[in-house]
């Protein structure tokens, strides 16, 4: 594997080990990312991982199913129709999956157990930054994300127990705003403030079941339609090549679990490459189906007229619908301060490395130092999301970095991983790994650049 070859060597980037320790231990909430000496990375050592091959498959599903699910109808929709859809699904799913291995291969190489670490030791001191950085963006983005989808599906069942015409003004208490507030002050920030989260298997069970519900809801719904639901205009081709890259940022978003996977491959008890393939495709099968199940079936009954969170398109009056919304708040709430725990602990650990302050003395100040991150970040996101209702703005934009997760930093670690091993031995496939690694990095970086612009030059048109 190379390890030698790899820039492992934190002393070279003027970083304080003790700093960046502190880090280690607060950026994978759901395995334990202690470092692994090499007697305990190899497959054989007497420390090695105790999840099982079934186990991480459900777990790889688990962290890649969510509420993303939500707006793949309007990706096909975006796409031209249900055969564009599948076929950009299907050939981005190659990509997907060999991201995933990569990682996989490249922890290995670096014996380092977080995403985040594996790019700081293949790729140096200023792709780790930026993707730190990229990291604690996507999860404060998120954050945004779930705060609209609590306040659309509020919307709809506040609008069926005031017995309110759709669109009609009602009292003040149930104002989008005012509902979105009181729902984030009450259960979102007392979950965030906690220095460990003990409630993510809750939390996982919630996002599994309401995933599944919401998938079954749409499909039922197609098959047996109500009376007052007419779809729009069925596209059957896409407007132009343009419009199907306008869908790319939507999947990358529902199928990014790059990030958490590192940590899932070091967990397992025989922590293979090899495996690990196996391990992913099945997998990203499992949720290529969900997510073609809802987009197939959420597009053909709305047509073009689908709105980009597909529960949406549904009478608030049905009460099937209003238990998968329901399902939706509380898998949201729930994951909220999953996503900001993660985010937190980046700016953590960037923050203590620029300081260099050793741990021991930094344990008096970290109460009020993690106070005072929880309570800008919530603020934050919640402002931003009573004034971005659009989730579907939100979602392109955190879908382009998704797609930076997916292409560009696997593919930049496959490249200096294969030019490390370059100057050891020359194998025959070198050649062929890192022509995959360029295109990998072209691809995410034409999807984050293509995205970028059209969230700020199409606004500045509008």
């Amino acid at each position: 594997m190379a390890q030698a070859s790899i820039n492992s060597d934190y002393s070279e980037w003027g970083l304080s080990t003790d700093a960046g320790e502190r880090a280690r231990l607060l950026q994978s909430p759901c395995v334990d990312t202690a470092p692994k000496s090499e007697w305990e990375a190899s497959p054989g050592g007497p420390d090695r991982g105790t999840t099982s091959t079934l186990g991480a498959v459900f777990i790889v599903v688990n962290a890649c199913l969510g509420a993303g699910l939500l707006n793949f109808p309007a990706a096909f929709s975006t796409a031209g129709g249900v055969a564009a859809g599948i076929a950009l699904q299907m050939g981005m799913l190659v990509f997907i999956i060999s991201g995933l291995v990569i990682l996989a291969y490249c922890s290995q190489a670096s014996n380092e157990r977080t995403y985040q670490e594996v790019v700081w030791a293949v790729c140096g001191k200023l792709t780790g930054v930026l993707c730190e950085v990229a990291i604690a963006v996507y999860t404060f983005g998120t954050c945004i994300a779930f705060l609209i989808i609590i306040g659309d599906q509020q919307d709809k069942i506040i609008a069926v127990m005031a017995k309110e015409p759709e669109g009609a003004s009602g009292p003040w208490y149930t104002d989008r705003k005012f509902t979105i507030s009181l729902t984030a002050f009450l259960f979102i920030l007392p979950l965030s403030i906690p220095r460990e989260i003990g409630f993510q298997k809750y939390a996982s069970f919630l996002s599994v079941v309401g995933t599944w519900y919401v998938t079954a809801i749409v499909i039922i719904k197609y098959i047996w339609p109500d009376k007052e639901m007419t779809p729009g205009d069925i596209l059957t081709r896409p407007a132009s090549w343009m419009a199907v890259f306008n869908a790319m940022p939507t999947i990358c978003f529902g199928f990014q679990c790059h990030v958490s996977s590192v940590p899932v491959f070091n967990s397992m008890q025989r922590p293979e490459v090899k495996t690990w393939g196996g391990v992913v495709t099945a997998a990203m099968v499992i949720a290529l189906a969900v997510y073609m199940g809802t987009g197939i079936c959420g597009f053909l009954t709305f047509g073009a007229a689908v709105d980009p969170d597909v529960l949406l398109s549904y009478p608030s009056e049905d009460m099937a619908v209003a238990v998968a919304r329901a399902f939706i708040i509380l898998s949201v709430l729930t994951s909220y301060p999953i996503l900001h725990f993660c985010g937190r602990a980046v700016v953590e650990g960037l923050w203590l490395r620029y300081q260099g302050v050793p741990v021991e003395e930094d344990v008096g100040r970290e109460r009020r130092r993690r106070v005072l991150q929880t309570l800008v970040w919530f603020l934050l996101t919640l402002l931003l999301a009573l004034f971005i209702p659009d989730i579907g703005k939100v979602i392109s934009v955190i879908g382009g970095l998704a797609a930076c997760f997916i292409f560009v930093f696997p593919g930049l670690c496959l490249i200096q991983a294969k030019l490390s091993e370059m100057e050891e031995v020359k194998p025959a496939s070198w050649w062929v790994l890192v022509s995959y690694g360029v295109l990998l990095v072209t691809l995410g970086a034409f999807i984050f650049g293509q995205t970028t612009a059209n969230a700020i030059f199409v606004d500045l048109l509008a």
